[in-house]
């Protein structure tokens, strides 16, 4: 996610600068993230702008605060490591800096809880693959102040993405919402309902949804979806309880695309 956010944001003409915890880690992500720009610059026809796009981007494991707006967080799903990680960013970057959260489920509130300019920190919500989304959803916690939800909204839309602004609520509206269906669909496959493959061909072509919710749930990572349903579960009642299938496949290592297998083979 990080990576693809990167991206997006380059392809908007803005410098980046993607910090990644080892150098052994900047050297996979520069490579990775350099043929994803690439790429995606051939297809919307800026082929002859890679070399200059390129030029915008620099890989560190060092921050550099000269001159940044905007700093965007995208590791797992942890909030205690959401909080660290922005208690020492606070002392490293002017209190003007915006400071973003990708999370797709946890509190914006509590994270922002460890800053001291909490006014400065909001939720910053991404679809994968970023560059090739249209959608953005801006989590405002109780202390997010207007002006940085103005200006984050108008950044968003300088990277080509429609934002939508929610209240910080369990899930938000996206991760809440596409929930339920996966967990429903899930359910379905677990009492033989009907097959993976039909179950999807039931959203794409009776709903016109772009892909279907078990496709969706092995894009996204079922570790992701558990433990994100498991948050719902805990904060919004058992109607997100995930599905044993859903745990067994977990525990099986049936984690969707990222390895190999899940409701497909990949």
């Amino acid at each position: 996610m990080g990576g693809g956010i990167a991206v997006s944001v380059v392809l908007a003409g803005r410098p980046v600068r993607l910090i990644e915890g080892s150098p052994e880690l900047v050297a996979t992500a520069e490579e990775r993230v350099r043929a994803s720009l690439g790429r995606a610059a051939g297809r919307r026809d800026r082929a002859d702008e890679v070399d200059a796009l390129q030029e915008l981007l620099t890989f560190s494991t060092d921050h550099d605060p000269t001159g940044v707006e905007l700093v965007i967080e995208a590791v797992p799903e942890d909030a205690a490591l959401k909080q660290k990680i922005f208690s020492e960013l606070e002392a490293i970057y002017g209190a003007e800096t915006i400071f973003a959260s990708n999370t797709s489920s946890l509190s914006i509130t509590e994270i922002a809880s460890a800053l001291e300019h909490q006014g400065r920190f909001i939720g910053m919500h991404f679809f994968n693959p970023v560059p090739a989304s249209a959608l953005v959803e801006i989590v405002v916690g109780a202390n997010t102040s207007d002006a940085t939800t103005r200006r984050v909204g108008e950044l968003s839309e300088l990277q080509g993405l429609t934002p939508i602004v929610v209240q910080d609520s369990p899930g938000f509206a996206s991760s809440r919402l596409g929930l339920t269906l996966g967990l429903e669909a899930i359910r379905m496959v677990e009492s033989g309902v009907a097959s993976v493959e039909d179950i999807d061909a039931a959203m794409t072509l009776g709903y016109k949804h772009p892909i279907g919710p078990l496709k969706l749930t092995d894009l996204v990572g079922l570790d992701v979806r558990l433990a994100i349903a498991e948050h719902l579960a805990s904060t919004l009642g058992k109607r997100f309880e995930p599905p044993q299938l859903m745990r067994d496949m977990v525990s099986a290592g049936k984690l969707g695309k990222k390895s190999g297998e899940g409701f497909y083979e990949w």
